[in-house]
């Protein structure tokens, strides 16, 4: 259990940093506001989601 936890820690870390980084390019490009908070958040839960969906579907082959 220890190792999950440790892993989904690292995703919502690095997820967030990149959110961050992608979420201000794309708001300058499109000149749109930018929201830091917002940004993080909605690049964590997608991240969080995508790879336990991924680690879940490969679990279920094997």
């Amino acid at each position: 259990m220890p190792k999950i936890i440790s892993a989904n820690l690292t995703i919502i870390f690095w997820s967030f940093i990149f959110g961050e980084i992608i979420g201000y390019i794309g708001s300058a490009l499109e000149v749109m506001p930018y929201s830091a908070l917002q940004v993080g958040i909605v690049a964590v839960i997608t991240a969080v989601v995508s790879v336990n969906g991924i680690y879940l579907l490969q679990k279920g082959q094997n």
